[in-house]
């Protein structure tokens, strides 16, 4: 969908629908009021007799409005004005975007972003309009052979301001609020895409597409030869099941000098995880597919890069490989020498992110870096501790971790800090190694972060537990692109800065 801006009265706005708000107990916002006086009181009326109260989840549209130069209007219930928090702004905004898109209407004007939400500027709430109208809108359906098909679907929406001079910030909010919807949308296709399309080597071309669509990208794979010459043999222990070879994808984005050290971001890529020989369950092993979301994100990070322009210097580094059962596979209590020298005892095949990261964060050190944030779908224990709602964020350097934290608050992507003591370390002791590369049930998101930490030890470091927020189960199945905001919003600030 395409998203503008431009400033106007909402009654001269000539659409096939302007969109306003009403809150609780029948209380017309201000655009809504401009509607209403233009129109003789319908509004007013309309409200009077109950038609609409204001109440959250509300909606009713109205065709041919006197005196109102749009084809319709369609008001949105709000709740009670000093109620309007974030959640409840986004789901007002997700809840009219579907509607339009239901009903017929090509394109729409909205004033949304005029709506008082509780500490927001009007750069979030616009840049909120665009993210999540995206959202709302987004469908996967590649693989269907008669697709569903929307009767008209909505392809436009003006974002309106009341006064010309807030255009600028508008205009802002619209470049970042589109290039996180971009970089969602890729992430969201790449995990939503099944496992026998999207290989390692499916991911390698997609990085390849970003740098050949953006100057300032370049990309670099290295293939298991280079892998193995390297010393990467924790990685290369978890591809052994696989007859898709694995890649280690080398993604750069120049949008600084030289001397400036880049933020390196770190993507688990494991396109399908079965487990290995610690086979998982059948049950809802399909979703297994969402276990390289971390990549996505990273790819999706870098598309929205390249459309933002940031001056920063930043590198992804994506290991992709599968986890598979096969007689070649790596076996509970094998040993291996990471890239780092350090040698690991394999006590859980599951266990394989932790081990693919290992490798991959000892490569990082080579840029020097500012930061390294590796993004994994890592433990189930992450979704038992945080539920849907958040993804965990652990590190060694809390400056980092609380720049994290501020953009997952500001971008509406959350993420929640666990501890990350020394005591947890215990739990990884290996008679036979310098570590297990599991801890046992205690706090295992806890322990899966401490056994990467043992690999970035000279380095500012955290870690974001993505596994309850990657995707949604159910009816409802689908990858929904995080954290690309919250990691576009980190990047936002460390540009500002």
């Amino acid at each position: 969908m395409k998203f503008s801006i431009k400033s106007g009265s909402p009654e001269q706005q000539r659409s096939a629908c302007v969109i306003a708000g009403v809150f609780e107990k029948r209380r017309l916002s201000d655009a809504a009021q401009r509607l209403d006086e233009a129109s003789g009181g319908l509004l007013t009326e309309v409200v009077r007799r109950g038609d609409m109260d204001g109440k959250p989840g509300q909606l009713l549209l109205l065709p041919s409005v006197p005196g109102i130069a749009a084809d319709r209007v369609l008001l949105v219930g709000c709740g009670h004005e000093r109620e309007l928090a974030d959640s409840r702004f986004r789901k007002v905004v997700q809840m009219a975007a579907t509607t339009l898109n239901e009903t017929g209407a090509t394109e729409a004007v909205s004033y949304l972003g005029e709506l008082p939400v509780t500490g927001r500027s009007l750069h979030w709430k616009l840049r909120q309009v665009v993210e999540t109208s995206a959202q709302a809108l987004y469908r996967f359906e590649q693989f269907k052979s008669k697709p569903e098909t929307t009767y008209r679907p909505l392809r436009r929406m003006t974002l309106m301001v009341t006064d010309r001079q807030m255009l600028p910030e508008g205009k802002q909010a619209l470049a970042e609020g589109m290039a996180i919807a971009a970089g969602k949308q890729l992430a969201r296709d790449l995990g939503n895409s099944p496992a026998n399309v999207c290989t390692p080597a499916y991911l390698a071309r997609q990085a390849a597409a970003l740098a050949k669509s953006h100057a300032a990208i370049t990309h670099k794979v290295l293939k298991e030869k280079d892998m193995e010459k390297m010393g990467m043999g924790a990685l290369l222990s978890v591809a052994r099941g696989s007859r898709q070879p694995a890649k280690f994808i080398i993604l750069e984005y120049k949008g600084a000098s030289k001397e400036k050290r880049p933020v390196v971001l770190v993507g688990k890529g494991v396109t399908f995880d079965s487990g290995g020989i610690s086979i998982k369950p059948s049950a809802a092993m399909d979703e297994m597919k969402y276990d390289m979301c971390g990549a996505a994100s990273v790819l999706g990070v870098f598309r929205a890069l390249g459309e933002l322009q940031l001056p920063l210097n930043v590198v992804g580094l994506i290991p992709a490989t599968e986890n598979l059962p096969d007689g070649d596979a790596s076996k509970p209590g094998d040993i291996v020498t990471s890239l780092s020298g350090q040698t690991i005892e394999i006590l859980n095949t599951d266990a394989e992110g932790r081990l693919i990261l290992c490798d991959a964060l000892t490569y990082a050190e080579r840029y020097r870096p500012e930061a390294i944030i590796d993004i994994a779908t890592l433990t189930g224990a992450c979704i038992i501790a945080l539920g849907h709602q958040a993804s965990a964020v652990l590190g060694n350097h809390p400056p980092l971790v609380h720049d994290l934290l501020k953009a997952g608050n500001e971008s509406g992507d959350r993420a929640w800090e666990l501890p990350l003591w020394e005591e947890y370390q215990e739990q990884l002791k290996s008679n036979f190694a310098d570590m297990a590369n599991i801890g046992g049930r205690p706090a295992g998101t806890i322990t899966a972060a401490c056994f990467l930490a043992r690999f970035t030890e000279k380095q500012h470091w955290a870690h974001l537990d993505i596994a309850g927020t990657a995707w949604q189960s159910g009816d409802k199945k689908s990858a929904t692109g995080r954290p690309v905001a919250l990691l576009i919003q980190y990047l936002l600030d460390r540009a500002a800065r």
